[in-house]
């Protein structure tokens, strides 16, 4: 009995080790990616499952698989490396689980029919190809976030939800969703009872809470045996699976540049989802810090108050002390700064309000701003549309209560940076050190470097990479990470 369940192992890793080795031939570009992962044989989880570092396989559904359609295996093989690629299972535990695993089924599998290589396409091909073709119609960019949103948005029933998980579903992602994402696989086959659906999650935080302090643990459990093991994890483990797997990424679009000239066609999808999956994440609130600048501000300075020089003058002379705490402090504070609103058409005015109005909470906090300042706040389209002053918070929370859009026509940067160096002229700053553009970055770029630092915060629905003068800063967010700002 033995023997035949080592035999079966056998094969079925022999089947997995062939899917690896097809796509390896078929695609070059990312032997990196299929190489990252090893393989483990788990009897009794009726199913695969793919953690970052390991597939967890039962030998005979994958056996069984291979024997009703070889290609399917493959398919599946490169199925858990395109999660691991996009970085699926590195997700709050917060989300709705249901949508975001079929959001990334629909991404993964989309990439693959894109790819369109023989040894991927399945009975269960066309059939994605056509459902693809609707979603595509109704969602911009065929990734896991946005397909998330969607779902998110139209909150589709539970029928269209299991009918289209029966279509897309390829692998478990059970082990996904554990505290702070990192994983657990539990098989407990314990007298041939498959336990690995039971229970997961209120083990887990049990094994967690008990262990307190320690790393993430791994539940492993033998067929045979029926013996746990607890293994601890070195804390900072999934830290740096995420990074090989970021590092895979950007490789791999390096590498797609001449892998697209040699095939001509089927990279869009991919290329798509690792344009989502590098690009740059970025905090607004620090990133408008760099603009701060230091000056007198009146406050007690706790920092430079001898207490022992104090006390001393009370004992010596009673009530006078020798003395006097500091009333000034150097801080990081804006006094002087320039918020510019492209007003073209395709800058919509509830993205404007957002971000002037987080823009506004960040700088409104005490230690940002001055009791008074200097800010203007600039409406320009292919030409100056409005130029509110602003010096106090009073006045911009009336600015902000009654802004208008003005212009709404094209783009073009230049007129802004002219009418600043004319107010620098005319002495309306005398030290002005920042300037925020708020843009979707289609404009004109004057050509010589202002004398003040200049961002650019672009608006990007896609994954592109803007490009800006050498002396410009950027910033790229998404409508969305503004809506929530």
């Amino acid at each position: 009995m033995s023997d035949n369940k080592d035999k079966i192992e056998a094969l079925a890793l022999d089947v997995l080790n062939l899917s690896r080795n097809i796509l390896v031939i078929n695609l070059r570009f990312m032997d990196k990616a299929i190489s990252m992962l090893k393989c483990k044989c788990i009897p009794g989880i009726r199913s695969v499952a793919v953690d970052g570092s390991t597939i967890f396989f039962d030998p005979v559904v994958v056996l069984k698989a291979y024997s009703k359609e070889k290609k399917q295996l493959t398919r599946q093989y490169l199925h858990m490396i395109l999660h691991c690629v996009y970085q699926h299972f590195w997700i709050s535990t917060l989300v709705n689980q249901e949508y975001w695993n079929l959001a990334c089924d629909i991404a993964v599998e989309y990439t693959i029919n894109d790819i369109d290589i023989d040894y991927l396409q399945t009975e269960a091909s066309e059939k994605q190809k056509k459902e693809i073709e609707i979603l595509r119609k109704k969602v911009k960019y065929m990734t896991a976030d946005m397909l998330y949103r969607y779902f998110l948005t139209e909150k589709p029933s539970d029928k269209e939800i299991t009918r289209l998980q029966k279509l897309f579903s390829s692998d478990r992602h059970d082990i996904w969703y554990l505290r702070e994402n990192w994983k657990i696989i539990d098989s407990e086959v314990e007298s041939g009872e498959n336990k690995f659906e039971k229970n997961t999650k209120e083990k887990s935080d049990a094994i967690l809470n008990e262990r307190e302090g320690a790393a993430r643990q791994i539940i492993d459990s033998e067929a045979e045996s029926g013996e746990n093991k607890f293994e601890k994890n070195i804390n900072g483990k999934a830290d740096v699976i995420r990074k090989e797997w970021e590092d895979v990424a950007r490789q791999m679009k390096m590498d797609l540049e001449s892998f697209s000239k040699e095939r001509g066609k089927g990279t869009g999808g991919l290329i798509q989802n690792l344009l989502a999956v590098t690009r740059e994440k970025y905090d607004y609130s620090a990133f408008l810090k760099k603009f701060a600048v230091l000056g007198e501000r009146m406050k007690i300075n706790q920092d430079e108050f001898d207490y022992i020089f104090y006390t001393y003058g009370l004992k010596l002379y009673k009530k006078m002390p020798l003395i006097e705490p500091l009333e000034y402090k150097d801080t990081k504070q804006v006094r002087e700064f320039v918020i510019a609103i492209d007003t073209s058409g395709s800058t919509s005015g509830e993205l404007v309000q957002k971000f002037l109005q987080k823009t506004y909470n960040i700088l409104k906090n005490e230690e940002s701003f001055f009791t008074r300042f200097n800010l203007h706040i600039i409406q320009c389209d292919a030409e100056i549309q409005e130029d509110a002053r602003i010096t106090n918070q009073g006045e911009f929370d009336n600015y902000i209560s009654k802004m208008k859009i003005k212009g709404l026509g094209g783009t073009d940067f230049r007129p802004v940076f002219k009418y600043v160096d004319e107010l620098i002229e005319n002495k309306e700053f005398s030290n002005l050190k920042g300037l925020i553009y708020f843009t979707d970055g289609d404009g004109i770029y004057p050509v010589k470097q202002p004398s003040y630092n200049t961002a650019f915060v672009f608006v990007e629905d896609g994954y592109e990479n803007p490009e800006v003068p050498v002396w410009a800063i950027k910033l790229v967010l998404q409508s969305d990470d503004i809506k929530e700002m």
